[in-house]
């Protein structure tokens, strides 16, 4: 390790460090433009110049493109790097349009603390300032480039660290200009974060234009709910409103980005017609009489039925305060324990991938970028986990080989070699491939209809994987059945939703699934139903269709959802941002997110444009929300049960690797119990290939980037990035046998339950597979859809 000096204070550091993070080490923040952690050195901007009076370094040299080494003494306000340092600036200036008081970054722009740190107050250079025409980079990204210092952090991460190449730098020397080849919505899913990695106000977030400065805002610390990853973020609220929502830096999660569903998925909790007061038939009531309405009518279906007529349903999109509550509930009122998923099979499949995280096995993403060759399987990293591809670029930019096998067409920023198989044949992919490589797998190669170019890139990916000193397996929970035993190949679940890992720790191994209560409400077994923070129009159709049945439909949730349209009392809830809460990532990761608002109405709508009213003695409108939690046990203390008091420290005691974790003080990244021991049995995965050989398509569901998760539906941003005409996808053979062309509309479903769609084509996916958005038009197709499932409109 390194031993150096700098301003007088000596440090250690491991071989390979810059001076610049050296510094950082100390405390002492060398100024900077172009270094960025996660983006290594450019040597663009000179603003970081140092002196080397001592060492095997001498003179003045750019801290961020040299090397620590032993025996240097470095001084960083030396007269010599000062007057550098001021220099740059004033070049740096020459050109800027010094329009800070209309500027979004001003006040929070690196450009204008450097600017005052080096004392730079006179513009002297007398000629006319360089200018550039803007360009609209779509709905996100806001371009003003007279404004920019060609630092290159934006193309360096847009290129190399994404993988991109629709935007970036073009001409040359002092006419350089940083933008597309014409205007144009930026193709990257990770474009949010230029703006947070722009050091001046070139590249702005645009949503956020002109609403509040960052000092106007409440901050705090939040986990993303838009999918299993548990990427750390910061939200910003202004006047009960989230304003924007940043990257949180997180090294052993999604380091310092974020994926743009996750940064522009918010506005679901200002619309205006989410539930904000209690309802009664429709009819909104004060929400205390709500909350009598609902004990009363539970109490009184128990005293007719008995308790265990009532069922209860939780979300994936809860946090495990919600998600506990609800399970310490149902037992403490002897309901029937809450239903979380699909079915049994799903959720024994999902407590089973968490158990297969054992301390030799589990990886974090972080740890996932630093493999040498990936596996993933039943996974479409963009449109599953869209952080998941940004650490497999990482991965193959380092050398690593990326096999990954998946009924639909697979699109990633890196080269990979893609298998399109159908779902049930994903297991003898994964035989194949961690199998023995010198052997010819001829019973799989009997039942893996792979074309022969991709026979040798299978036995390519079995050599690779064997060969591979850091393997990783990236898989559904679907094939936790399947998973190998060798702690050799490391694991990565990635899970449908971000309540997925906590509701399968809490929720008791007899709960039923959603597919089960369907059957117990027809047949008159269940006659009331709470359905806590999820749709089961989307979720569970055939549970939704059965809803005429019930006596008693209870409904707690924030969304404006089908659910809460169909039932006869409901009870807001608050959401992430007012109430906080704990949530376990994909790789069994706990981790806190902190309140920043409060549950009322956002200023602008209660001052109707103007300033709100002034008459100080008024209640604040839109405050009834509260925790679902409060009112799981309000309502239990009305029938007279004991309410449950720390109900996720009650339920966590139950759980060998998560006893004794006070979640109130999880650290800032995370903490990752072993979740070692075997799991509960997990059914192999269906073989639906073969039965839709004769029987028709099977379908397999699709995330898109944005507006099909459970919150993206309802965020209006979101949701004007999605296609109004869904896309459904086919393998051109496919099309061909049902004379179906490229673009055609087709209708999907039967009879009544039909939905409109554009069919595309592709030969990159499976045969005999139909890929469907997952929006709640498709959500009632059965598994494989006959004949006349798919047809021209």
């Amino acid at each position: 390790m390194p031993d150096l000096i700098i301003d007088g204070r000596a440090i250690s550091v491991p071989k390979g460090t810059m001076v610049i993070e050296a510094a950082e080490r100390l405390g002492i923040m060398i100024p900077r433009f172009c270094w960025h952690k996660a983006l290594g050195a450019a040597g663009a901007c000179r603003m970081c110049a140092v002196k080397f009076v001592d060492g095997p370094v001498k003179g003045l040299e750019m801290s961020c493109m040299t090397l620590a080494a032993d025996g240097m003494v470095v001084e960083t306000f030396h007269p010599e790097a000062v007057a550098f340092r001021r220099r740059i600036i004033e070049l740096l200036m020459v050109n800027h349009p010094h329009d800070c008081p209309v500027c979004d970054e001003g006040g929070h722009c690196l450009l204008q603390d450097e600017t005052i740190s080096g004392n730079h107050v006179q513009r002297r250079y007398p000629g006319r300032k360089r200018t550039f025409l803007d360009q609209n980079l779509g709905p996100f990204i806001q371009h003003e480039m007279n404004r920019c210092i060609h630092c290159y952090r934006c193309a360096r991460f847009y290129q190399d660290y994404c993988g991109y190449r629709d935007f970036g730098p073009m001409q040359n020397a002092n006419r350089v200009y940083f933008g597309r080849f014409a205007d144009g919505p930026l193709e990257n899913p990770f474009a949010g974060n230029l703006a947070d990695l722009c050091p001046t106000g070139t590249l702005t977030d645009k949503p956020a234009r002109y609403t509040s400065r960052r000092w106007d805002c409440e901050r705090a610390p939040s986990v993303c709910l838009h999918c299993s990853l548990g990427c750390n973020v910061t939200v910003l609220s202004r006047y009960r409103r989230v304003a924007r929502i940043e990257a949180r830096d997180n090294e052993a999660v999604n380091g310092s980005f974020l994926c743009d569903r996750g940064r522009f998925s918010a506005g679901y909790e200002a619309r205006t017609d989410r539930p904000r007061s209690g309802v009664i038939e429709g009819k909104p009531v004060p929400v205390l009489t709500a909350e009598a309405a609902a004990t009363a009518q539970l109490k009184a279906l128990a005293q007719r039925h008995g308790p265990e007529s009532i069922a209860v349903v939780g979300g994936l999109r809860s946090t495990m305060e919600t998600q506990a509550a609800l399970v310490l509930a149902a037992k403490a009122a002897g309901w029937r324990a809450p239903a979380f998923f699909g079915s049994r099979l799903e959720q024994a499949a999902t407590k089973a991938a968490l158990a297969a995280l054992t301390p030799a096995r589990a990886r974090s993403l972080a740890e996932l970028g630093q493999a040498d060759a990936v596996l993933v399987l039943g996974v479409s990293p963009l449109c599953d986990a869209p952080m998941l591809a940004l650490a497999l670029r990482q991965a193959s930019r380092a050398g690593a080989k990326i096999i990954l096998a998946d009924p639909r067409p697979v699109a990633l920023p890196l080269p990979f070699v893609h298998l399109p198989v159908a779902p049930g044949q994903l297991p003898d992919v994964l035989a194949v491939a961690t199998g023995a490589p010198e052997d010819a797998p001829t019973a799989a190669q009997q039942r893996l209809p792979l074309s022969p170019e991709l026979w040798p890139a299978l036995e390519d990916a079995a050599k690779a994987l064997a060969a591979a000193k850091r393997p990783v397996l990236v898989f559904a929970p679907g094939l936790a059945a399947v998973l190998p035993d060798d702690d050799r190949l490391a694991l990565f679940p990635v899970l449908p939703a971000a309540g997925s890992a906590g509701a399968a720790l809490l929720a008791p191994n007899d709960a039923p699934g959603l597919d089960e209560l369907a059957a117990d409400v027809a047949a008159g077994r269940v006659k009331g139903l709470v359905v806590v923070e999820t749709d089961c129009f989307t979720a569970a159709p055939a549970l939704a269709a059965v809803f005429p049945k019930l006596d008693t439909l209870i409904v707690l949730d924030h969304l404006p959802t089908p659910t809460v349209a169909a039932a006869q009392v409901v009870l807001p809830t608050t959401t992430i941002f007012e109430s906080g809460g704990t949530l376990a990532a994909s790789d069994g990761r706990l981790q806190a997110a902190s309140p920043v608002q409060s549950p009322g109405e956002p200023v602008a709508r209660d001052g109707r444009g103007s300033h709100p009213p002034r008459a100080y003695d008024r209640p604040l409108p839109g405050t009834d929300p509260a925790p679902a939690a409060f009112w799981l046990a309000r309502i239990s203390q009305g029938l007279g049960r004991e309410a449950p008091r720390a109900p996720l420290a009650e339920r966590m005691a139950a759980i060998p690797a998560l006893a004794g974790i006070d979640c109130a003080r999880l650290p800032a990244a995370g903490l990752r119990p072993a979740f070692a021991g075997p799991g509960p049995a997990a059914a192999p995965p269906t073989n639906l290939a073969a039965q839709a050989s004769e029987a028709g398509l099977v379908v397999v569901y699709d995330e898109a980037l944005f507006a099909t998760d459970a919150l993206g539906r309802y965020a209006p941003l979101a949701k004007a990035q999605a296609p109004t005409t869904p896309v459904v996808w086919l393998h051109a053979d496919d099309a061909a046998s049902l004379e179906l062309a490229d673009a055609m509309a087709v209708a999907v479903g039967c009879g009544d339950q039909s939905a409109p769609a554009t069919l595309r084509l592709s030969r990159a996916m499976a045969r005999g597979v139909l890929v469907v958005p997952r929006r709640p038009e498709f959500a009632g197709l059965p598994p494989i859809l006959g004949p006349l499932g798919l047809r021209r409109r």
